[in-house]
């Protein structure tokens, strides 16, 4: 990726983060002050959740500095996977936001501890909270997808949660006041917490296997493969490995090549190989291809990483693929 586009992606993600720090700050405090005021625990609930959206948008502020240096010799590989990492942290504040909901709702349930006064400025401020959190899940959601940020992605979820939790919030406060059936207070906030922790366990889960250099994305490997044998001169593409580094794409690939020609002859080939990946990948941070002589591969099968296109490809694809490096094959050795 150029310093260019580095630069815009660094700046659109800092924007963000200054846009959902200065919304939350003043939701937090709208719904903190206005709760003490009406005497609404739920509201003061709902304003202690904006707090922590506010610790996520500094540091997501945070992490947008970082993640613009270079490399260096402690970090070779640059420093995006913070973002990866700092995204698992805010998977874990939503999990714990919506546990402590979960638990309260519970115990207003079991001790029937649920108010029936509600006063009408906890509404109101309720209502401004799904506005509020409305336009800033939409600005996070559309920033992230355009600086393919995965911890805008998940703070835009977050604040999809937000507005789940301040719509049960205003739910229980209309019940409570207008049919005179408290106890929905409760039940309607344990839904909703079901549905935060749900949310927030599938984000650890997405987020955990990049950090474990995971990739389930078949697609992926297989428009990779079909791409690098349309190079001339390669075959049995394998040992192949794909791994997210933030937005980018860290790839490994074996190559089987002529045994007979040059050493440079087989360097234009690697080159026109990352050529090939890179119009069919997008952000490809790095590319290794390593080059073997046709037949030497062998010696690679006791070892237990890397994908080939038997991984991928369906039984009569892969039969095609075979006769064509049949032909190639005796090509070679005419």
């Amino acid at each position: 990726m150029s310093t260019s586009v580095q630069d815009k992606r660094t700046a659109i993600i800092r924007n963000a983060s200054i846009i959902a720090l200065i919304g939350n700050m003043l939701l937090a405090t709208l719904k903190i002050v206005f709760g003490l005021l009406a005497s609404s625990l739920a509201v003061i609930g709902d304003g202690i959740d904006s707090c922590t959206d506010v610790s996520i948008a500094v540091i997501t502020l945070l992490i947008s500095t970082i993640i613009a240096r270079p490399s260096d010799k402690e970090h070779p590989w640059g420093h995006g996977r913070i973002e990866t990492t700092a995204t698992m942290a805010i998977g874990f504040v939503i999990f714990f936001a919506g546990t402590q909901v979960l638990s309260s709702s519970l115990s207003q349930i079991y001790h029937q501890s649920y108010t029936t006064s509600v006063h009408k400025i906890a509404i109101i401020v309720s209502l401004i909270s799904i506005c509020g959190k409305t336009i800033l899940a939409l600005t996070q959601r559309h920033m992230g997808k355009v600086s393919n940020s995965e911890i805008l992605m998940a703070n835009a979820l977050n604040m999809k949660n937000d507005i789940l939790l301040s719509s049960g919030v205003l739910v229980g406060l209309l019940s409570a006041k207008l049919c005179n059936i408290p106890i929905l207070d409760p039940i309607a906030a344990l839904l909703v917490s079901i549905w935060v922790i749900k949310n927030a366990i599938g984000l650890i889960i997405q987020v955990n296997k990049e950090l474990m250099d995971g990739n389930t994305n078949e697609t992926l490997y297989k428009n990779l493969f079909d791409e690098v044998m349309k190079v001339p001169g390669v075959t049995n593409p394998h040992r192949t490995r794909i791994r997210k580094i933030a937005s980018h794409w860290d790839i490994d690939i074996d190559i089987e090549v002529n045994p007979n020609i040059t050493v440079h002859a087989g360097h234009e080939i690697a080159n026109k190989v990352e050529k090939a990946i890179k119009n069919v990948i997008p952000d490809v941070y790095d590319i290794v291809v390593h080059i073997e002589p046709a037949g030497h591969s062998s010696h690679h099968e006791k070892e237990q990483y890397g994908l080939t296109e038997s991984d991928v490809d369906t039984p009569d694809e892969l039969a095609a693929h075979k006769r064509e490096r049949a032909i190639e094959h005796s090509s070679m050795h005419k």
